[in-house]
């Protein structure tokens, strides 16, 4: 842009030096036109003067007191001296009139030849001028087309540095500050031929030995993370089977010392399901949220899953297991149910009753507890993430078992739905493969 701006004014200058240059051309056939062109304006007794301002010359007339001198003068000058002819007796006397130089310069007129034919005088431009004006313009058209050269020579070379060196630097330039953000998605462009290709490529394996890297650091992290998170949402269903046995050996055990004992095995059961607790909440928010991979599975591998979260209360299974394939991930279905057993038993205290329906599409599971549930308003809200109802006070718990549950069963191709009917209802459904 710099060198653009100092050709443009250096064509400002050359433009404004050589501004009001004549640049017509003129030939012979030029003057013979303007030499009758003034023969006629003489003869139709117009002012000489002005002929000679509109024509750009000068008349001499034989008669005229400096002819001599103006006359070598022209071609002293190599100015252009056409004869003045076709005068008419009364022009050729008025030029008389303007006085005699006592040098007899008139040229004699060959006899029978008339008046009008005869010369009377000189007409003279300055073709030296001429001259001198056209070398000026074709001067003015060489140094147009020296700076046109120059000007696209200078912009190619430019051009050429731009692409080669300067470009190139900014993309360095440009991933480099990706990179430092933490961008390694971004490609570097290499192109062939280029000097900087293999100073590039070296960059973009930097930049692809990164992201590598950090994709194995943060797989590393999540494993880790969800392994935690695994374990110590996994560990509350043995403490909440070891701390019913404790409640019901302390209602049946007579001996004061063993209810004691089994009193501090209750306390510490309870400890441990807290911290338990608290260290699946935080990994739980470092993760988001869990892996789910549903796969296909045999639906009666159900019966066993309610079976085996029978430590908690009586759970009275109605009618037989519809046989089918169903979408499920078996450790996952495994946590919803032992997390909505769990909460019959801890909001609830009542059997829970569980019976099946199947459709086209799905297969559905009911579970249903017969406690006071919660209000229709809560309905819609028990299974956002940290949200407890109005019957949880006094009780713990963190507010992330149904939204778990729900989260499960969705990423698992189904569904929970919960409501009231004669207690508290959560429905599952399956999809079918």
């Amino acid at each position: 842009m710099t060198y653009t701006a100092v050709m443009l004014l250096f064509l400002g200058l050359i433009g404004y030096g050589f501004a009001g240059t004549d640049a017509d051309g003129r030939d012979m056939v030029f003057y013979n036109a303007q030499r009758l062109q003034i023969q006629q304006a003489l003869e139709d007794g117009e002012d000489r003067e002005r002929i000679e301002q509109e024509y750009d010359c000068r008349i001499l007339f034989f008669s005229d007191k400096d002819y001599a001198l103006a006359l070598g003068t022209a071609y002293q000058n190599e100015a252009l001296i056409m004869d003045l002819e076709g005068m008419t007796a009364d022009t050729a006397e008025q030029g008389k009139d303007n006085g005699d130089t006592g040098i007899d310069t008139a040229e004699p007129v060959t006899p029978g030849e008339s008046m009008e034919s005869a010369p009377v005088g000189r007409i003279i431009w300055n073709a030296g001028e001429q001259r001198y004006r056209n070398m000026e313009r074709a001067l003015f058209l060489r140094v147009i087309v020296m700076w046109g050269i120059l000007l696209a020579g200078g912009c190619a070379l430019f051009g050429f540095f731009y692409l080669r060196f300067v470009r190139p630097f900014r993309r360095l330039q440009t991933f480099a500050g990706q990179i430092a953000a933490g961008n390694l998605d971004m490609p570097l462009p290499m192109k062939k031929h280029q000097y900087f290709g293999a100073f590039t490529e070296s960059f973009d394996l930097m930049r692809e030995e990164l992201k590598r890297a950090k994709e194995s650091e943060y797989q590393a992290n999540r494993s880790k993370k969800e392994l935690v998170a695994e374990l110590s949402h996994d560990i509350k269903t043995p403490i909440a089977t070891i701390r019913a046995t404790c409640e019901v050996l302390q209602m049946k055990e007579l001996n004061p010392d063993t209810k004691a004992k089994v009193a501090v095995i209750d306390a510490k059961a309870d400890m441990v399901g807290a911290l338990a607790g608290n260290l699946f909440q935080a990994s739980l928010e470092e993760l988001e949220m869990l892996k789910v991979e549903p796969v296909e599975e045999q639906s009666p591998c159900i019966r066993g899953m309610l079976e085996e979260s029978s430590g908690y209360t009586e759970i009275r299974i109605e009618g037989e297991m519809p046989s089918c394939l169903v979408w499920m991930d078996k450790l996952r279905l495994r946590q919803v149910i032992d997390n909505l057993i769990s909460n019959s038993w801890k909001y609830a205290g009542t059997p829970v009753t569980v019976n099946f329906y199947e459709t086209e599409e799905i297969l559905g599971i009911r579970i249903r507890d017969e406690g006071e549930g919660v209000g229709e308003e809560e309905l819609l809200l028990i299974s956002d993430k940290y949200y407890r109802g109005n019957n949880a006070k006094g009780k713990g718990g963190s507010g992330l078992g149904l939204y778990l549950a729900k989260l499960f069963m969705e990423q698992m191709y189904g569904g929970i739905e919960f409501y009231q009917d004669q207690g508290f209802v959560a429905e599952l459904t399956l999809k079918k493969v």
